[in-house]
């Protein structure tokens, strides 16, 4: 028996974001097509932010087995900068630790440079970690659906 093939779908967007049941659905249909183009199944890749990447990652979790996986991605907030960061950029919590607001966009890069093979936005107004995201899903060429509340 061959190991599944999982076609990679990127789930993300706003932390506003409230409609799960469209979330739901949404993903249903990508694990659909998926079926119907050959793969085993989806694993559901998402960023672990509050709002839509939870709600995807809680769809997949909620259906775990032979065709659907789930695939969280975390931002290291407090972790060190990277090389890229300007000086003295670094943000400092009410609890008084201190985290690289840089974090999300690293971890966006991390998920597009996975090569997803679609990516799912659910975007509230002017969400910037979603359209960042977005916006290096483009560039790689990486198909995207957009709903937007």
């Amino acid at each position: 028996m061959s190991a599944p093939r999982l076609a990679l779908v990127l789930g993300l967007g706003s932390r506003a974001w409230i409609d799960r049941d469209l979330i739901g659905w949404a993903l249903t249909e990508a694990w659909h097509d998926a079926l119907q183009d050959g793969y085993t199944g989806i694993d559901v890749m998402e960023g672990t932010a509050p709002g839509a990447d939870r709600m995807c990652g809680e769809w997949a979790e909620a259906r775990l087995g032979d065709s659907i996986a789930h695939t969280p991605v975390e931002a290291d907030w407090e972790g060190p900068c990277a090389d890229n960061c300007p000086p003295d950029h670094r943000k400092t919590r009410r609890d008084g630790t201190d985290y690289c607001p840089w974090a999300g966009h690293r971890r966006n890069q991390n998920m597009v440079d996975r090569k997803p093979l679609l990516a799912m936005a659910f975007q509230v107004g002017n969400s910037t970690g979603t359209a960042d995201c977005l916006r290096r899903l483009s560039k790689a060429g990486i198909p995207a659906r957009r709903w937007t509340a």
